[in-house]
């Protein structure tokens, strides 16, 4: 990039994307008017030669990509080496409206949840369009991986070749919890983005060894709360029930066109009324 130093370039980034979501474009598109869809963005940098993304293969599915795979995608003509990428990974923090109407359901998600997970990641979609369109204006080759054609979901695994919460693991941003959310700094209740740039980012150190290492029902034992927040049991001591989930999911989607008059899916009843709604909850104090 055409700036003095990594630390530079990074900064100019999250300057870029913050700017974004300060603009009127973060909008949930309520009915009574203009609202934002998310708080401001949280941002971490990763190393596409980070080994991580490798163990992701044998995690998530050999069908996973990695760093180099996806920006091979977006530029077939270039032979690019994994050290030349860095990743680019931000978290939209839900807001405390979108939570506060979330937190108060049972069964069904709220109106503002919902809009969150369609308009909302409208949003998500544009501020990646936005810095793709923003970094290459510099000269500088980028790709935002789930905007590629290529881009899909697995049926068999309920999985994608690419998870924006494994990138944002791999750039530092947080660990999962018993739920898959990622729980993070500004907490679980939020989305997630990133893309992989042809540029020399600093990275962002993990404060943590362990994937699960922020979730008080992994590190001590301590909590089911995202367990009791499950309206279908698709949640338990072991984890998360990926068929029953989406099972939920498709379910919620007739309520939804009937309640609210448009086509959409949703719920997030386990990322409120939760410990790490809003952020990393602290371990529990061991008795002397």
């Amino acid at each position: 990039m055409t700036f003095a130093t990594p630390s530079a370039a990074a900064d100019w980034i999250i300057e870029t994307a913050t700017a974004f979501m300060q603009s009127p474009d973060n909008d949930l598109q309520m009915p009574d008017g203009p609202e934002p869809a998310f708080g401001q963005p949280l941002l971490g940098f990763a190393s596409g030669a980070d080994p991580l993304w490798d163990t992701f293969k044998e995690h998530v599915g050999s069908f996973h990509w990695t760093p180099a795979e996806a920006f091979a995608l977006g530029y077939p003509e270039e032979v690019v080496d994994a050290t030349e990428l860095s990743i680019v990974s931000w978290i939209l923090p839900q807001t405390e409206a979108t939570r506060r109407d979330n937190r108060k359901e049972k069964d069904f998600p709220a109106h503002r949840w919902v809009r969150a997970r369609i308009f909302g990641e409208l949003v998500n979609e544009n501020l990646r369009a936005h810095l793709v369109e923003k970094i290459r204006e510099l000269g500088v080759q980028v790709v935002a991986p789930s905007l590629l054609p290529e881009w899909s979901r697995t049926s068999s695994k309920l999985s994608s070749n690419w998870s924006e919460r494994h990138a944002a693991y791999v750039a530092g941003l947080g660990t999962f919890g018993l739920c898959d959310g990622l729980i993070t700094r500004v907490g679980k209740a939020m989305r997630t983005g990133a893309l992989v740039v042809r540029a020399n980012l600093p990275v962002t150190p993990r404060e943590y060894t362990n994937h699960r290492e922020y979730c008080l029902q992994f590190n001590s034992g301590t909590c089911a709360a995202c367990i009791q927040r499950c309206p279908v049991g698709a949640l338990g001591p072991k984890g998360h029930d990926k068929p029953a989930c989406k099972a939920y999911l498709d379910d919620v989607a007739p309520y939804i066109a009937q309640t609210w008059k448009f086509d959409g899916y949703g719920c997030g009843l386990c990322q409120v009324g939760v410990p790490c709604e809003q952020g990393i909850p602290p371990r529990p104090t061991k008795a002397c």
